[in-house]
C-alpha cells in the first residue's frame, strides 16, 4: 500500500492497516529503522490486562491493588509532610 508525505512530514496510515492493528486516534506507533534501509512501524496500543504479570518477581509476594493503592497514600503525605518542612 502506498502512502505519501505531507509537507509538514505527516502520512496517513491506511484504513485497511488501521482496522486490522485497532489503531485509533490517540494510538502510539513506534518506528524502527533497520540496517538495511526500511522501517518498521508497529502499535503500541495495549490494554491494561496485557501487562498482567510482568511486574512479577520471582521470591516476591503479590500485593493487592488496595495495598498499592495505601502505599501510593502514604508517600504522597510523606512528601507532602517534607515539602511543607522545607518552606
Amino acid at each position: 500500500m502506498l502512502a505519501t508525505v505531507s509537507i509538514k512530514g505527516q502520512v496517513t496510515v491506511p484504513k485497511a492497516i488501521r482496522d486490522h492493528l485497532k489503531i485509533e486516534q490517540g494510538t502510539q506507533l513506534d518506528f524502527k529503522l533497520n540496517d538495511d534501509g526500511s522501517i518498521s512501524v508497529r502499535s503500541l496500543n495495549r490494554s491494561a490486562l496485557s501487562i498482567v504479570g510482568r511486574l512479577k518477581r520471582p521470591g516476591r509476594a503479590a500485593v493487592s491493588t488496595g495495598q498499592m493503592s495505601e502505599a501510593v497514600a502514604e508517600v504522597a503525605v510523606e512528601r507532602l509532610q517534607r515539602s511543607r518542612n522545607t518552606k
